[in-house]
């Protein structure tokens, strides 16, 4: 699962580029996305990038911004860990598939 870290750190140090976010272009896990450093309109962005490098990367059309991401209890956008783990946990239910 490395590489979707991979495609989430870089896909938010362009954001970051963009905005010119210093918090943004050198993220950790612990960078906060949603609230401290995106608007509604970055996050947009950034999962639109996302979505885009995963299909790009590893053949999947993967869905991060629907009813099941904003019903969840702790948001999936809050960092970048808690996004990692939930693209990680839909990659591995779309392999199952």
């Amino acid at each position: 699962m490395n590489n979707i870290k991979k495609i989430v750190f870089s896909c938010v140090k362009n954001i970051g580029k963009e905005h010119k976010n210093k918090k943004l272009m050198l993220p950790n896990d612990k960078t906060v996305l949603f609230g401290a450093n995106l608007d509604s309109m970055g996050i947009v962005f950034l999962v639109t990038d996302i979505e885009q490098e995963i299909s790009q990367e590893l053949g999947l059309q993967l869905a991060l911004a629907d009813e099941r991401a904003m019903s969840q209890k702790t948001s999936p956008f809050r960092s970048i860990s808690t996004l990692v783990k939930y693209i990680e946990k839909l990659v591995n239910e779309n392999k199952k598939k």
